[in-house]
């Protein structure tokens, strides 16, 4: 799997990028941002890096590249939803930033998604019926979220935790809630993401 590409810019298209590394040229796929972004490097000794995300399919090998890894993390999740190919989320991340499609979708506002070429109401609906629950809250939301809970860092690394093994947010704070009066002065990470995951098994 290619994470990322660090090269010089070779050569700029309405819709792709060409990043030379090693002597071999890869095209990306790129949002017009993304291109913007890249363009006043094209023949130049500057190094662009791009997030990869390569799509396989029978008959080709795609590489899209994207400004950072929230924007690529976003059209992965994307695809995960029924009738959501790359392109259409490709688009997705195009007309909206990570954040306005969290709250896009976390929030059921039909109206933002249809604003992409290609969605729907129907499409739009079925994107926050399967998605709503794995989309995460924007990641201003986060922040501002946990400033009262400074003091509580614990709470953070388990949540993360929880996420990272597949668990979505609304049953990562849930268990984080059932957990907390084990936490004590000292808390130990580890043992309360046992307790945690403990918790998850018996719901």
């Amino acid at each position: 799997m290619i994470a990322f590409v660090s090269g010089r810019v070779a050569a700029v298209t309405l819709s792709s990028a060409v990043v030379e590394v090693g002597g071999v040229g890869l095209e990306f796929q790129c949002t017009p941002a993304t291109l913007a972004s890249v363009s006043p490097k094209v023949g130049t000794d500057q190094r662009a890096t791009l997030a990869a995300s390569l799509v396989v399919r029978e008959d080709s090998l795609t590489l899209f590249g994207f400004a950072d890894e929230d924007e690529k993390a976003c059209f992965e999740l994307l695809q995960t939803a029924s009738g959501v190919g790359p392109k259409v989320a490709q688009a997705m991340v195009a007309v909206l930033a990570p954040d306005d499609l969290r709250h896009a979708i976390s929030a059921g506002d039909v109206k933002t998604l249809t604003r992409v070429p290609g969605i729907g109401p129907k499409g739009a609906q079925r994107i926050i019926l399967e998605l709503k629950d794995k989309i995460g809250a924007p990641l201003a939301t986060r922040a501002a979220a946990a400033v009262p809970s400074a003091g509580e860092p614990w709470r953070e690394q388990v949540r993360q935790g929880l996420q990272g093994l597949g668990w979505n947010l609304k049953d990562a704070d849930k268990a984080v809630d059932a957990v907390a009066d084990q936490a004590g002065d000292s808390p130990d990470v580890a043992t309360l993401l046992r307790a945690a995951l403990r918790t998850l098994s018996k719901a």
